[in-house]
């Protein structure tokens, strides 16, 4: 049943790529909504233009009711600080050009999915200043400038100050902003009387992260397997990760298997790290798969693992990848601080012990390897019971429609 509205998402990344917008604009347009995406032309994260996309080809597309215009860009390439930047102003400024265009399509709203960097809501801007009665949603998942300082290692103040005030400008013009994390509101509020804007709007599970059980598996070793999947990078601290394996390889504890599923800029050297202590019998890295075969690597595993530095940006944020977990009704292991900790605590769905503590992560591993199999299962369902309750796609998308109408 068509409502009538016309919905603009605008996101650098959008399907073929696996991110949550995906599942909001297609559930849209399957409720009658119109719903238009201005995204890019997909090459994350592997940094190349996916097969059958480029430059000239499939720039338009037609995708479950959503039509979807793909703005050139730079491709993110081998993700090196000066090609990501090239990447994220390239979006931001042919997506611009479009938005002039798609000012004339007078939409009723705008949901801006801000992944990362905040430079993604200057289009939004745009289209705002042209038709300032439009709706403008601002779904934010990561801070800045908090990130840009934290992960990007910048501390220049007048490059700090601008993304700052940028954040100012984009919060003030929103008329709902929309949080992944409760963490997340005292980042916002800092910058300006937003307190009333912002609407919590939790992480779900995709729901392709359901078992593929026609998707062939590697080699998976025997014993206790502790599984991480998704990217291997900086903020997920495997410095303090490695080290507690070397600690329980030099305690004896060989059975004990930590399975990285996925890539990233730091596999290379988790790689050399692993060969240089002789860890190649307890860590294994099985490459990156599709997200479909997800439920199939975590129904092989005995607890999930995630992990992130210790900074303040990271201590407020509440990883996807958590919800993820919780799907697989698997006991989940933790080496964070904050938000994330208090979650997995409050499910009573594993432990978390603090950020960057390789010693307390150690301990855990091997108490978490003898406890009793129905103690770990419990935990298992209460990670799935609490999914259900407290971060169901179906409970924000009745969030999401009532802002969209009121």
């Amino acid at each position: 049943m068509k409502t009538g509205k016309k919905i603009l998402l605008i996101s650098p990344h959008f399907y073929p790529e696996d991110f949550k917008c995906n599942d909001v604009a297609f559930e849209l347009a399957q409720r009658g909504y119109e719903v238009t995406v201005l995204s890019d032309i997909p090459n994350y994260p592997g940094g190349k233009f996916f097969k059958g996309y480029g430059l000239f080809s499939k720039r338009r597309e037609l995708v479950n009711g959503v039509r979807i215009i793909r703005t050139a860009v730079i491709p993110r390439g081998n993700g090196s600080g000066i090609r990501l930047a090239l990447n994220y102003l390239s979006f931001a400024f042919t997506a611009s050009l479009w938005a002039l265009f798609l000012s004339f399509k007078r939409f009723d709203a705008i949901l801006v999915h801000e992944t990362s960097p905040i430079t993604v809501g200057i289009p939004a801007l745009v289209i705002k200043f042209f038709c300032p009665k439009t709706q403008l949603l601002f779904w934010v998942l990561d801070l800045w400038p908090e990130s840009l300082q934290v992960a990007g290692g910048i501390n220049n103040k007048k490059i700090l100050g601008f993304f700052e005030q940028l954040a100012k400008l984009i919060y003030r013009k929103s008329d709902k902003i929309l949080i992944s994390s409760n963490g997340f509101k005292s980042s916002i509020c800092a910058k300006g009387d937003f307190a009333n804007k912002i609407v919590y709007f939790p992480n779900w599970a995709e729901a392709s992260l359901a078992s593929n059980k026609d998707y062939i598996l590697p080699e998976l070793p025997h014993g206790f397997k502790i599984m991480f999947a998704g990217n291997i990078g900086e903020a997920q601290d495997f410095e303090h990760t490695l080290l507690a394996i070397k600690l329980l390889y030099d305690k004896g504890h060989d059975n004990i298997h930590l399975i990285l599923v996925g890539d990233g800029r730091k596999k290379s050297w988790v790689e050399e790290y692993v060969r240089s202590n002789g860890l190649e019998k307890m860590v294994h890295c099985v490459g990156r798969h599709p997200l479909e075969s997800m439920g199939q690597f975590f129904a092989k595993a005995d607890v999930l693992y995630l992990a992130l530095k210790d900074s303040m940006i990271f201590n407020l944020t509440c990883p996807a990848k958590l919800q993820a977990y919780m799907s697989a009704g698997k006991p989940i292991l933790a080496m964070i601080n904050g938000e994330g900790g208090n979650i997995i605590s409050d499910a009573q769905c594993g432990f978390s012990v603090p950020a960057g503590d390789s010693s307390c992560l150690a301990e855990t591993i091997i108490r978490m390897s003898t406890m009793d199999k129905e103690d770990l299962k419990q935990m298992g369902s209460n990670a799935g019971l609490y999914l259900k309750r407290e971060f169901s796609f179906e409970s924000n998308m009745a969030v999401l429609e009532k802002l969209l109408n009121e």
